[in-house]
């Protein structure tokens, strides 16, 4: 009996992937069943409301029938939807590819949710509101469970080991959607803006779900990720610490009002162009070499480096490099390092899939790129904080 040998998931990849698109399962419902509050109060009959004062307080105990029926016929129009389409999958998935039923099950949801983001903006009366929620939900869910269906089938194919992935991501949808709902709350924005809000968070969770059914026939999702940590090391150190460097040996000097320009700006630009230029005639370490993932987490220790240098002002940490030149030699291998993995990682992901997926490779590198831009900013605040 010839056994067949299934490929090791190194680095937990398809495992991550599972996790999210599980995770992008059931988060369209919960994130509609836990913004009751936002959509109950668009719900609110005027006529109600206008009452005369001596009404004031019975009318706020009184509710719409919009008001009051919304919970069941959410609850229905969710429920229904989703045992008519999983019996459906369960029949059509031999006629529908699979690629169609995942990926377009989640762009759709992702529309649905762009245009309940929109809808916050727009005003409408509590009867075509309730309306077009309801037809949200069933089209969400409805969707959503042509994407269950289609992604246990995907499992199935797998080690049992990846259904739990699945499963935990579906347990983490509703925490994660209540969660949101309490930060959108707790930022003390007005009902409207904090419900835009939620509803962007939405839309981008579900894009990461999309995001990860593209990477998990291809996995160039190692240098996705090394590329978004070399840049969230990066911005995270600079400009905010370095800049607030200042010079120990200038004494008053012109070199005081030349330290930060010359020895932060100017030299990360030359030396972070070096590196990048470098990749054009000697690329080393090899893509599938262990030494290129180590030595992007190595830069992990310029954060500290940086923080022990002499920046001002400082609260908790004691200056250990006084000197400028410390500070210089940071910054040399600080952007040379910078420059020189960065275009490595940019090098290698379109090469490690077939040449008609190298443009939607060159996209997804270029995405995490910017997200390790936005990490490293958000990052900048706690690490400046620190100092």
């Amino acid at each position: 009996i010839m056994a067949v040998i299934l490929p090791r998931d190194k680095y937990f990849g398809v495992w991550l992937i599972f996790f999210m698109l599980g995770l992008g399962t059931l988060l369209p419902w919960n994130f509609f069943m836990t913004a009751t509050m936002y959509f109950t109060s668009r719900l609110k009959d005027s006529s109600l409301v206008d009452s005369s004062a001596n009404q004031t307080e019975a009318s706020s105990e009184r509710r719409s029938l919009l008001e009051a029926k919304f919970n069941n016929v959410m609850t229905l129009c969710s429920m229904l939807p989703l045992l008519l389409c999983t019996c459906l999958n369960s029949f059509l998935h031999s006629l529908i590819p699979q690629r169609l039923r995942v990926m377009g099950s989640l762009l759709i949801i992702m529309f649905v949710f762009i245009a309940t983001a929109l809808l916050v903006k727009l005003p409408l009366e509590p009867l075509p509101f309730f309306s077009v929620t309801m037809v949200k939900i069933i089209v969400i869910n409805s969707f959503g469970a042509v994407l269950q269906g289609s992604l246990f089938g995907m499992a199935a194919l797998l080690p049992a080991s990846y259904t739990t992935p699945i499963m935990s991501g579906q347990g983490l949808a509703g925490t994660f959607a209540a969660f949101a709902m309490i930060c959108a709350i707790a930022s003390g924005a007005k009902l409207e803006d904090a419900a835009f809000g939620y509803f962007i968070t939405a839309c981008f969770v579900v894009f990461l779900s999309v995001l990860s059914y593209i990477l998990l026939p291809k996995l160039i999702w190692q240098l996705a990720l090394l590329v978004c940590f070399t840049f969230t090391v990066t911005i995270g150190t600079f400009p905010a610490i370095t800049v607030d460097t200042k010079s120990t040996i200038a004494d008053g000097g012109s070199w005081e009002q030349f330290f930060i320009p010359v020895s932060c700006f100017l030299l990360f630009n030359m030396c972070d162009w070096a590196g990048r230029s470098l990749t054009a005639v000697w690329m080393w370490p090899r893509k599938d070499s262990v030494v290129l993932p180590v030595s992007i987490v190595c830069r992990l220790i310029f954060i500290p480096l940086f923080m022990l240098c002499n920046v001002q002002p400082r609260l908790h940490l004691p200056i250990f490099f006084h000197h400028d030149g410390w500070f210089i030699i940071f910054m040399i291998f600080f952007a040379f390092s910078n420059g020189y993995l960065a275009s490595l990682c940019m090098c290698y992901g379109p090469k490690n899939v077939l040449p008609h997926e190298a443009e939607t490779a060159g996209s997804i590198m270029a995405f995490f790129l910017s997200l390790g831009l936005a990490l490293g900013a958000a990052l900048s605040f706690l690490l400046r904080a620190l100092v």
